[in-house]
């Protein structure tokens, strides 16, 4: 089996469709990124970004439908399909779909493009870290379990 795990940014806003019996199918075009670097010769290979095809269905779909939006950051795991087919000049067409099993959405809710802040939202403030000379000094020890 083909797994697949990836992280990137959805490209355009989702596509969700219900199919016999209102089962919901979403597709989502899905960026992924491979930064640029320089060689040791000082030559300069660029940024490549892929696109991807993901299909989620049911519940996964249900989440896209309400919550995901262009521009949102993704982690998904799922399985690599293939299939081809003739497109209407008799053209051999083929097709590389991500199935997801899995995702997650890893944009913060209020940092969505698409997230409107409610009026009556509280807004939610991060706690500042204490100085590190102000933090308490724990070390595990070996027998200990820790909770991550």
């Amino acid at each position: 089996m083909n797994k697949v795990m990836l992280i990137g940014n959805v490209g355009q806003e989702p596509e969700v469709r219900y199919v016999e019996q209102g089962v919901p199918v979403a597709r989502v075009r899905l960026a992924t990124t491979e930064r640029g670097y320089t060689l040791q010769n000082g030559t300069q290979v660029p940024d490549h970004t892929d696109w991807h095809n993901v299909i989620l269905w049911r519940k996964l779909a249900e989440v896209v439908e309400k919550y995901v939006h262009k521009g949102d950051k993704l982690y998904i795991e799922g399985r690599l399909r293939y299939s081809t087919y003739d497109d209407k000049q008799g053209q051999r067409r083929y097709v590389t779909e991500i199935w997801a099993d899995n995702m997650e959405m890893l944009t913060p809710k209020a940092a969505s493009p698409a997230a409107p802040m409610m009026a009556n939202e509280p807004i939610a403030q991060q706690p500042k870290e204490a100085p590190a000379s102000q933090q308490p000094q724990t070390e595990a020890k070996p027998d200990e379990v820790l909770p991550f």
